[in-house]
Parts: C-alpha cells; structure tokens; sequence
C-alpha cells in the first residue's frame, strides 16, 4: 500500500491510500477518486515528500541528522501562497460565523459590496455556489496544520 497526498480542483488536501501508483493513475483517470469536502471528482496528487525507510545498522549513539532544505521551486510556492493569503486578510473584512449570510447579503445587493473571509462548512460553501455565489477556500499552509 502506498499512501498519496491529494488536492481536488477547488484546493482541498486530504489523504489517500492505494495498492500502488498505477492504482491511483487508474482511478484518476476513471474519475472515481472523489474530494471528501467537496465531492469534486478532479482529484490530483499534491506535493509530497518521499518515505525513506529508517537504516536498520543505524547506531544509537549516532548524531541525528538535520531535515534536507525543501525544495527552493516548492519553498518559494508556500511564500507566495503566504502573501497572496496576507493580502486577502489585508484587504478584506473577517465576518467570522456570519460569512455565508453576509456572503448573501452583498450578492442579493442587501450590504455594502466589499471583500469578506470567514468560517463556513463546506455545505453552506456548495450551497453558496450553487446560488451562484463565488467563494473559495483561503489557501492552507504548512504550520496551519501543525
């Protein structure tokens, strides 16, 4: 079994698990894979790093050694999507909770036209686009997950 990191086309990540990498191509490609937030049917593999299986004459008293740099092309990616997030926060209104009423409200012309950012579930997201409605995830960085 191998496990895949995996975003669909509206920039969910989850986890994925497969018998090997012609197992995930063949699903992909029969459009079976299916995002678990969203239902999206565009599902790709995202950036991973490699498992690299421990040494097993490793010596306990060795000294341990430090993680490799990221990839400067995949660090220099994170730096961008960081401050493309900074400027969306800058720029726009938090309406916390209240993000798909307000997200409503400016659509139907009942607020003021602004940019807003808040919390909502990902039904009152699929819902808000089925209105019509455009919303998009604010993008996930690395020490959001830790």
């Amino acid at each position: 079994m191998i496990s895949f990191n995996l975003c669909c086309d509206d920039g969910h990540e989850f986890e994925g698990w497969f018998r090997n990498g012609q197992a995930f191509d063949e699903q992909a490609e029969a459009g079976v894979l299916e995002c678990p937030y969203c239902g999206s049917n565009t599902v790709t593999k995202g950036l991973m790093a490699p498992a690299v299986p421990a040494k097993s004459n490793k010596r306990d008293d060795a000294p341990a050694q430090v993680a490799a740099t990221p990839d400067p092309a995949a660090r220099e990616l994170v730096d961008q999507i960081r401050k493309l997030r900074t400027h969306l926060r800058e720029n726009s209104e938090y309406v916390g909770e209240k993000f798909t009423e307000e997200a409503r409200r400016i659509h139907y012309d009942d607020g003021e036209k602004r940019g807003i950012y808040g919390e909502a579930s990902v039904e009152d997201a699929r819902e808000l686009r089925e209105e019509g409605i455009d919303v998009l995830p604010l993008p996930v960085l690395p020490e959001d997950q830790n």
